[in-house]
């Protein structure tokens, strides 16, 4: 079992330590949070051993979990690594590509591996169809959520639609082209609800948006390519694929056929995958585990989570 320690004991902290804290693949030795007077409540709450000190908990794993806010992540990752630990770093990867390009580098000079927490990509809908997603040439996500005050230290580019810009990478093989966007401050410094459209040179769009002020949630993608059409809904957990072929000689009469203006038929198929539930934040920690242990490739490198960032900064930098 690998020695863990978890920076920060928020919300999400608290989460990943009781997941930590469960796993058969780690050994949750304890936490540090800055904040005295939560880490003291946490620690007589659930028994977490807390650490006076960051250094403190570092000299004592070889796992550091930063789930911390964002402005932060750079140097809780910069201590781990320099002192020879495993980072799993909550998304966004840091504050800017600067210091994630940073941490890239680091961790690849002191031979340790590094995971974003980008949860999407545990999510059972999507990696129910992942494998049938094939060269898409159109995609449209909408991730709306209904107004949460904790999420508003940072745009809603980098707390909400960085999860499909994430999804979106790990699926087109391409290059970005251009990003045009725009966004609207409705009630935070920052906007609060952003539309982006993100063109690849393989000719692939991407309209992207985000709203953390719906009136409800929604956490939806879509990807369109020849011959099918794969839905996935991240919230409800329910994948759909719709492909197109050619009409057998005898069709089923209940067959849903569809005729072109130049006479070619195509039958419409519905699939619906089998979608296994699962709790997403625990598989990627264990993915995690798995990664290091077996000496390979993280599901979310520390290069993806510095290009998603990347992109999400080309949305930010057309506001």
């Amino acid at each position: 079992m690998l020695k863990v320690g978890v920076l920060g004991a928020g919300h999400l902290g608290k989460i990943h330590l009781r997941l930590l804290e469960q796993s058969q693949k780690y050994e949750l030795v304890g936490f540090y949070d800055p904040n005295t007077e939560n880490a003291n409540i946490v620690a007589k709450e659930y028994g977490y051993k807390n650490y006076p000190t960051i250094d403190a908990l570092i000299n004592d794993v070889e796992v550091i979990d930063i789930v911390t806010p964002t402005l932060s992540h750079f140097e809780c990752a910069k201590n781990a690594i320099q002192k020879g630990c495993h980072i799993f770093i909550e998304k966004p990867i840091t504050k800017t590509v600067l210091e994630a390009e940073a941490i890239r580098t680091l961790a690849s000079q002191f031979h340790v591996k590094g995971q974003v927490g980008h949860v999407e990509r545990f999510n059972p809908a999507f990696t129910a169809v992942k494998d049938k997603i094939n060269n898409p040439m159109f995609i449209e996500c909408h991730r709306l959520a209904e107004f949460n005050p904790r999420g508003t230290d940072v745009p809603v580019v980098l707390d909400l639609m960085i999860h499909d810009i994430d999804i979106i990478l790990s699926v087109v093989n391409s290059k970005v082209k251009s990003v045009h966007a725009n966004g609207v401050a409705i009630i935070s410094e920052t906007p609060d609800i952003t539309n982006a459209r993100i063109e690849f040179e393989n000719g692939c769009v991407a309209n992207l948006t985000a709203s953390r002020i719906s009136m409800k949630n929604m956490r939806k993608s879509r990807f369109f390519q020849k011959d099918a059409y794969v839905s996935v809904d991240m919230l409800e957990k329910k994948s759909e694929i719709v492909r197109m072929k050619d009409v057998p000689e005898n069709p089923d009469e209940f067959a849903m056929i569809l005729q072109n203006a130049e006479g070619v038929k195509k039958q419409i198929y519905f699939d619906n995958p089998e979608v296994e539930n699962n709790n997403a934040i625990l598989d990627e920690l264990e993915s995690f585990a798995d990664a290091i242990n077996n000496n390979t490739t993280p599901v979310v490198t520390l290069t993806q989570g510095t290009e998603n960032l990347r992109v999400a900064q080309q949305i930010m930098d057309c506001f």
